[in-house]
């Protein structure tokens, strides 16, 4: 999608330090932390949101948290715990209308969120 931030990260139009990368995703530290850690975990293909979703993105989601899951061993929080978000509307916080993944790590993390 061309005006698109994230699809525009993920053609190389928006340089940006990426921190993970493969054939379906990438991933980057975000600019406005509201944790110690908290890395962007972003498909490349555009889909707006979680309802946006179909059969043929079930890989894509897996691939998702297999990476959350990377990233958190690699950084050392996966035994003290980590939080996988996605915000899905202007109402649950979703500011940028291209599906992601909120990894937040490093500090308590209270319930209920929000």
């Amino acid at each position: 999608m061309s005006d698109c931030l994230f699809c525009k990260m993920a053609e190389g139009a928006i340089p940006v330090k990426k921190v993970y990368e493969d054939d379906l995703l990438f991933a980057i530290e975000d600019i406005n932390p509201v944790a110690p850690v908290h890395i962007l975990i972003i498909p490349k293909k555009h889909v707006v949101n979680t309802l946006d979703l179909t059969p043929a993105d079930d890989q894509l989601i897996g691939a998702v948290h297999r990476v959350a899951a990377s990233l958190a061993r690699e950084r050392g929080f996966d035994q003290e715990g980590f939080r996988l978000v996605n915000n899905n509307n202007a109402g649950a916080g979703q500011s940028v209308w291209h599906i992601h993944f909120h990894l937040l790590a490093g500090r308590k993390l209270g319930w209920p969120p929000g």
